[in-house]
């Protein structure tokens, strides 16, 4: 499901409201993840899942065409552990 899926759903879940407020209430939600995630933070939605940031090192890297060695940056990575009420919904529980 991409964003413009998730509004359309809502909208017709939720027929009093219109689609403007509704794009704009999953497009704060959003921006609200991804702020606290940059702020060094960790998002838990209870019954959903946790999003936290791994951080990775720097490292070297091998070009897999070439086989040259590669200087790979630092960076950060967004880590998604599935909720148990999630987990057990998946799993037909």
């Amino acid at each position: 499901m991409v964003r413009s899926e998730l509004v359309r759903q809502m909208a017709q879940d939720n027929p009093h409201l219109t689609m403007a407020d509704i794009e704009r209430v999953v497009n704060t939600v959003l921006e609200e993840i991804v702020a606290h995630l940059a702020a060094g933070g960790r998002v838990e939605l209870r019954g959903f899942g946790g999003f936290s940031l791994r951080h990775r090192a720097a490292r070297l890297g091998r070009n897999p065409r070439t086989g040259e060695s590669v200087a790979v940056p630092e960076k950060s990575a967004v880590l998604f552990r599935a909720g148990k009420d999630l987990r057990d919904r998946l799993n037909g529980r």
